[in-house]
């Protein structure tokens, strides 16, 4: 699912952090979906892990995450993805969950447009 990325955050902020709750698990499942991965662990039980980890799971989430984003990036580019699992755990490491939330949507926002055929290198002027 499209969603903004832009409203994506300032949601977060505005509902200090119920959207982003919110958001962590909606993404999860999609990017499990979408990565051909359905049956791995779901948005509400990385959530409920991370809780009970203390943040613990959250770090295994950001690798898992950086490899699905691999994984849609292989499959809708024409080119190979170079390895950010590392990117995302460091994310996640310094507090900045945000921005994994953020990197993930856009994969995702990318992927939905390819599969839907659009694609922004071919826009041409209209005058």
């Amino acid at each position: 699912m499209r969603r903004n990325l832009i409203l994506s955050i300032v949601f977060c902020f505005i509902t200090f952090g119920i959207y982003g709750i919110y958001w962590f698990i909606v993404l999860t499942n999609e990017m499990n979906r979408e990565s051909g991965h359905p049956h791995r662990t779901s948005g509400g039980v990385s959530f409920l892990l991370s809780l009970v980890t203390f943040g613990i799971y959250s770090l295994y989430w950001a690798w898992k995450m950086g490899e699905k984003s691999d994984i849609l990036k292989n499959r809708y580019l024409e080119y190979t993805s170079t390895d950010t699992r590392v990117l995302y755990l460091v994310l996640e490491l310094v507090g900045l969950q945000i921005v994994n939330l953020a990197l993930c949507q856009y994969e995702l926002n990318k992927a939905a447009d390819m599969r839907d055929g659009y694609d922004p290198g071919h826009w041409k002027s209209v005058n």
